[in-house]
């Protein structure tokens, strides 16, 4: 099924509460991770070509990817998507929506 629709941070913090089947992948660099994270798999934009044959196991899987704001992750799920993704949804507003609600 395709769904590409994205996410908003209500939404994510209820599939991470329920503890829900899917992938985080933050595509921001490792200094914004290591001051802040949600916990997802760190795969910086410019790294994300490279390494998407390791996500092959989640072509057909919810896969929702963030960034600081929205852009870079808008950019990386178009990116999947073109690379046959399936589920992949962006993080409105990223982490700043996250930190200024949570």
């Amino acid at each position: 099924m395709m769904n590409n629709e994205d996410i908003t941070v209500e939404q994510l913090k209820n599939k991470l509460d329920n503890k829900e089947d899917f992938l985080l992948i933050d595509v921001r660099e490792p200094w914004e991770y290591e001051e802040f994270n949600l916990g997802g798999k760190l795969i910086p934009l410019g790294e994300l070509q490279g390494k998407i044959d390791d996500l092959d196991d989640w072509m057909n899987k919810e896969v929702v990817v963030h960034c600081k704001s929205g852009g870079r992750s808008a950019a990386a799920k178009e990116f999947m998507i073109k690379q046959g993704f399936g589920n992949v949804r962006n993080l409105l507003g990223g982490v700043m929506a996250w930190q200024s609600k949570y």
